[in-house]
């Protein structure tokens, strides 16, 4: 019996751990940056996007980063020179109703940020 509850007691511990080291791999992956690759066909696409001339149009603002590790879900984008090397894929439509994303290229980096949270799951 005291042989039992000890299996049991450390079964219970080994889950645990597993447990928590799953959730903190699921949270690291999240926190991943938007690396993007622009495809020439929309069915090649994850995402559909269009580039609208102001910002409150936007869904996401974004800002192109010059090194990858600098990109994140949250506007700040990298744009990769092979499609492997991506997150996402993205086709650039001709017509906002197109689009699954609407995009405002900005300026600085601290300008970069959503209009539309909704629309987040895209990314993710």
């Amino acid at each position: 019996m005291k042989k039992f509850s000890l299996i049991l007691i450390l079964s219970v511990i080994f889950l645990s751990i597993t447990s928590f080291s799953d959730k903190t791999n699921s949270y690291n992956i999240e926190q991943k940056g938007t690396k993007v690759f622009v495809v020439n066909y929309d069915y090649q696409a994850d995402i559909k996007v269009f580039v609208v001339d102001y910002d409150y149009q936007a869904d996401l603002k974004v800002y192109k980063v010059k090194n990858d590790y600098q990109a994140n879900n949250d506007g700040l984008w990298y744009f990769t020179d092979y499609d492997y090397q991506a997150d996402k894929k993205i086709y650039f439509t001709d017509y906002d109703y197109q689009a699954d994303l609407k995009v405002f290229f900005v300026n600085y980096d601290y300008q970069a940020g959503w209009n539309n949270k909704s629309k987040m799951h895209l990314l993710y």
